[in-house]
């Protein structure tokens, strides 16, 4: 039997996550690295991808940049391309990266709506095809998929009175079948050795208005939104042999938010 603490270790894995520069990404790219792992973050923007490497490896950890844009299909497969030549094939695959649209339901425009489409459905699933290939392949891998918790339940838009921001229309449409399409892999998956399991994030502190803070957070049983170290455990929990027995699964990081 391993030693129950060794289980979350990820050491000689190797990680990529999609839109790891960016706002869930940064958390959860360290806490992959930490672990062990060595981690691959991937955006649109290189710039803000090499700025995230260089502060992983300035704190001792392993890490490398890449460019891609989920939208394009050509650029996943060339991204898989350029990291199974350099690095080899990702044992942990972060479906992170998103593309979001104007927040009010009124206002995205047709173009918009389908541009975010293309990243965030369309994109996923070429993304976990052409990388769960290889994990197939090799019979052994685990993917990732960051949802929310508005692909559960709607949003309160109490909350938002008065704001200058709301959740858009098309995120929890593609959150709710990111959800339904975590549980369609991890069945079609698990006999070939990969899992793929799902994270669901409730409302993230980031710098938000002292009264949206209020009127979140009393919503929430534990009382407060949620902050990166809240990620940490679940994203590495996931990616390790600590869940090797755990596929299709959507674990709800929420302060309880949902339960009521």
């Amino acid at each position: 039997m391993t030693r129950s603490m060794d289980l979350f270790r990820l050491d000689g894995h190797l990680a990529l996550v999609t839109g790891g520069a960016g706002f869930y990404g940064t958390p959860i790219s360290r806490a992959l690295a930490e672990a062990g792992a060595k981690v691959i973050i991937a955006s649109r923007s290189r710039e803000r991808c090499e700025e995230r490497a260089a502060e992983l490896r300035e704190a001792g950890l392993s890490c490398a940049a890449e460019q891609f844009d989920m939208g394009d299909p050509n650029s996943i497969r060339a991204l898989y391309a350029r990291i199974s030549d350099t690095h080899g094939v990702p044992d942990i695959l972060v479906n992170n990266a998103l593309l979001r649209s104007p927040t009010h339901y009124d206002e995205a425009t047709p173009e918009q709506w389908a541009a975010a489409l293309q990243a965030n459905v369309t994109g996923i699933h070429i993304c976990t095809g052409v990388f769960s290939a290889g994990m197939r392949a090799r019979r052994s891998g685990s993917i990732i998929n960051i949802a929310s918790i508005y692909g559960v339940v709607a949003p309160d838009f109490r909350i938002y009175e008065g704001m200058d921001f709301a959740s858009p229309p098309d995120y929890p449409f593609h959150k709710g079948g990111l959800i339904a399409y975590t549980r369609y892999c991890a069945s079609l998956f698990a006999p070939d050795g990969v899992r793929v399991n799902c994270l669901s994030p409730g409302g993230y502190y980031s710098g938000q208005s002292e009264t949206f803070v209020e009127r979140y957070s009393a919503r929430v049983p534990m009382g407060r939104m949620a902050c990166d170290d809240d990620i940490a455990g679940p994203i590495v929990f996931l990616a390790s042999d600590a869940s090797r027995y755990i596929t299709g699964a959507n674990i709800l990081v929420d302060g309880g938010l949902t339960i009521r």
